[in-house]
């Protein structure tokens, strides 16, 4: 269930689309689900070389792409996101790209689903003024002229901790991170690569890149879209888990299908934690939700494709991808 607040501001004004698209890039360094541990994902980036000890863009023309779910579980997902947004701009001007794509958890927070939102990530808002805010917002949010008892104050309080009122602005239309999310693509072409968080089910097998990106940015700038749209389908990008689970044998043809579409020769995605960089159909799907966060206590490790040939980076060094 989505939870409508009194904060949630109505949506408006249009929404630039990002480019989607790329021509086969030197080298592309990909990396699955942070879930808000900023430490292990500034490990990965300067094991793959994207950036150095300062925290800087070091990857020249390298093309680093972060599959979505920065977000929730940890507690500092505004740092890791903070670093993305540094990073796309540096990134640039030394003619490399940062892609940080839509995640199911990015949306959640956009359309207000924050039931993985960690205790940490709130007080990252929290500020001298969040009592205030949190009052405010608590008065509104009942009938006119009715009173807070001690029983409401009580839950309310419990269920809105401070930093929430910062935490639900910043995601909104205006906010700085609702803003930068709501211009994120949910899928991406790389050359011969596709990359997504979760996958495309059967349903969108065939549905151009293009119009899976629209349809998921508009759903998430006005929310009367979302019931029966992509954003929330269990068969659309941001939460299919069938490329990463179902039998290889009965997805082979929609595998195909897939790649056919989109021009590609092989699909990358995380959204189901796995034990390593893994390979599914034959070296058509990789898997790269390692569950780096400490929340899952997996390995610091991401996806790099060089010279058309995909490898694992686990700890700093290279090997062949897991079967």
């Amino acid at each position: 269930m989505i939870r409508r607040s009194c904060l949630l501001l109505i949506l408006g004004g249009a929404i630039s689309f990002a480019q989607d698209t790329f021509p086969e890039a030197p080298k592309i360094v990909a990396v699955g689900d942070v879930h808000g541990d900023y430490d292990q994902f500034v490990t990965v980036l300067r094991d793959a070389g994207v950036i150095d000890s300062a925290n800087k863009w070091a990857g020249g023309k390298t093309h680093l792409v972060q599959t979505g779910d920065v977000l929730d579980r940890g507690p500092h997902s505004r740092k890791a996101m903070d670093l993305l947004m540094e990073l796309e701009n540096q990134a640039r001007k030394a003619s490399g790209r940062v892609h940080a794509l839509l995640g199911n958890h990015e949306a959640m927070n956009v359309y207000g689903d924050l039931r993985y939102v960690s205790a940490g990530e709130y007080k990252a808002f929290e500020t001298s003024k969040s009592r205030d805010a949190r009052e405010k917002a608590m008065k509104a949010s009942l009938p006119e002229g009715a009173k807070i008892d001690d029983a409401y104050r009580t839950k309310w309080e419990a269920e809105h901790p401070l930093g929430w009122v910062e935490h639900r602005l910043a995601y909104g239309p205006e906010g700085e991170y609702g803003r930068w999310v709501r211009k994120k693509n949910a899928v991406l072409k790389i050359g011969d690569t596709l990359f997504l968080h979760g996958g495309i089910g059967p349903k969108y097998a065939s549905t151009p890149l293009k119009e899976i990106n629209g349809k998921i940015r508009s759903e998430l700038q006005d929310f009367q879209k979302l019931e029966g749209g992509i954003a929330m389908d269990p068969e659309g990008p941001l939460w299919y888990r069938g490329l990463a689970q179902d039998s290889e044998a009965q997805l082979a043809a929609h595998v195909d299908q897939v790649l056919a579409v989109h021009g590609v020769r092989r699909i990358v995605i995380g959204h189901t934690v796995g034990p390593a960089i893994r390979s599914r159909f034959g070296g058509k799907v990789l898997l790269i939700d390692v569950g780096l966060s400490s929340v899952f206590g997996g390995p610091a490790a991401c996806l790099v494709l060089e010279g058309g040939q995909p490898r694992a980076m686990h700890r700093g060094k290279l090997a062949e991808l897991a079967q």
